[in-house]
């Protein structure tokens, strides 16, 4: 992917502007071609790309139609490393659960660390339920909290196809969802949000490995 650097000037290569451009497919080589990429190229994202993708998020369906996320963006390194030390701690307990070698588990760590504070945006998803109905049975409101879940999903794709329409590419992080107050008080959010994934964007530093997909009749399990 190549793109062209606008008013370079004396700044450093950073912070130079690079607009790559849009790929334009047609929806099937949309869905087909976006990749989750975990290494970036340094250069910043124009905020209102940044802010079309967060729109297009918007347009997914909910519960409703009540819209049940939020979405922090950042892209300041401060707050990016603060983020990665914040959960740094849960990472390290969760990671030794599984049982791995210390310096396997350190290993990982780095990685995970590396790919919160190399992106040049994060965007941490939330759901937020204030708005969602309220029932006056336990099973009927759990149910309205688990279709506001799911609408969380559908969210978090729109972003992410729009984001590589429009020439960016993207990773998928679910840490927040095993630390949600961890990332609360890492960036001051009030409780009202509930973190469950965060999103990297950016320009892709290398081509990413493919994971093979399942075929159409493994995945349809019943067709009457």
């Amino acid at each position: 992917m190549t793109g062209d650097e606008k008013g370079t000037g004396n700044r450093p290569a950073s912070s130079v502007e690079v607009i790559a451009p849009a790929r334009d497919l047609p929806f099937a080589r949309l869905v087909r071609e976006r990749r989750s990429v975990r290494s970036y190229r340094p250069d910043p994202v124009p905020r209102d790309l940044i802010e079309q993708v967060v729109e297009a998020a918007g347009w997914a369906p909910s519960p409703h139609g009540r819209q049940p996320w939020r979405f922090v963006v950042l892209t300041q390194p401060s707050l990016k490393a603060q983020l990665a030390e914040a959960m740094g701690s849960e990472w390290l307990r969760q990671l030794s659960l599984d049982g791995d070698p210390p310096d396997v588990v350190a290993k990982r760590l780095a990685r995970s660390h590396d790919r919160v504070r190399s992106a040049p945006v994060c965007i941490v998803v939330c759901l937020f339920l204030d708005d969602l109905d309220v029932y006056p049975d336990v099973d009927r409101q759990a149910a309205e909290e688990t279709m506001a879940v799911q609408s969380l999903g559908a969210a978090a794709q729109n972003l992410l196809l729009a984001a590589y329409d429009v020439g960016l590419d993207g990773g998928w992080l679910c840490a927040p969802l095993f630390c949600q107050e961890t990332v609360r008080q890492a960036l001051s959010l009030p409780p009202t949000l509930h973190p469950h994934a965060l999103l990297t964007l950016g320009y892709a530093a290398q081509e990413p490995k493919r994971r093979p997909r399942l075929p159409v009749n493994t995945l349809i399990y019943r067709y009457d």
